[in-house]
């Protein structure tokens, strides 16, 4: 990734801010026009799926996309012996990114709606099952974000980081947060979407946790990196998504 590490930043702020809006904002929409909780949870999903889509598509090519600090993390362990993988110096700056624009992107999704800007959440979220889908759910991102990189298909990761995290809404008990920035900022929505400030640590330590078990089926199952084949002909505009994405 050649953009300098200010506007890599920038995008992972741009795009957390996005995402959030996108995933409390939806959230709000649906509950404002139907009663049937199974319905208001597949338009919350729906929604996410095309807007992160969209996201990874449009910033991948400047930052990775990440819009999670558990994929950076996990990104940066597995590349900081290699050559234009990410540095503690990018780790710094993504983290704090990642989490202030979650946070501006709840609070946006609730000027939108007129809502109060800043509410804290009152939605317990405090279960062992719930811990248990964060834990699967992060684990499952990060095997399939650094599997595309291993096996060379990182172009395949706006349509299938995407695809996963619509599933795992449905699969998983938690609904699938998996990050722990969205995570944070989903705590100053006190609607669909929101989190109860309480059972924020929790959530994160699930997902730090399925990080780790990811990284470990990540060495189980791809042994090493795939060799990059030369172009046929010169690459325009050919983005490194070095670990690409996500939720």
């Amino acid at each position: 990734m050649s953009a300098s590490l200010g506007r890599r930043a920038l995008a992972e702020a741009v795009g957390s801010a996005a995402l959030v809006a996108v995933v409390v904002g939806s959230g709000i929409q649906a509950t404002g026009l139907t009663h049937d909780v199974g319905v208001q949870l597949l338009a919350n999903s729906l929604a996410t799926v095309f807007g992160l889509g969209a996201l990874i598509a449009l910033l991948g090519p400047v930052s990775g996309a990440h819009f999670n600090p558990a994929v950076t993390l996990a990104a940066w362990f597995t590349g900081r012996r290699t050559p234009g993988g990410l540095t503690l110096r990018d780790v710094a700056a993504y983290l704090p990114a990642q989490t202030a624009g979650a946070i501006c992107g709840a609070v946006l999704a609730d000027g939108m709606f007129a809502k109060p800007l800043v509410h804290w959440s009152t939605h317990d979220r405090s279960a062992g099952h719930l811990w248990l889908g964060e834990l699967v759910a992060t684990a499952g991102l990060v095997l399939l974000v650094l599997g595309l990189g291993r096996t060379g298909r990182d172009r395949l990761a706006p349509v299938a980081v995407a695809s996963y995290i619509g599933a795992a809404y449905w699969f998983t008990s938690s609904t699938s947060f998996a990050n722990p920035a969205v995570t944070i900022g989903r705590a100053f929505t006190d609607t669909f979407a929101g989190i109860a400030p309480a059972s924020v640590g929790p959530f994160v330590v699930a997902q730090i946790a399925g990080a780790v078990l990811g990284l470990g089926l990540v060495a189980s199952v791809f042994a090493h990196p795939a060799p990059r084949q030369a172009a046929a002909v010169p690459a325009q505009g050919d983005p490194e998504l070095a670990a690409p994405s996500r939720s």
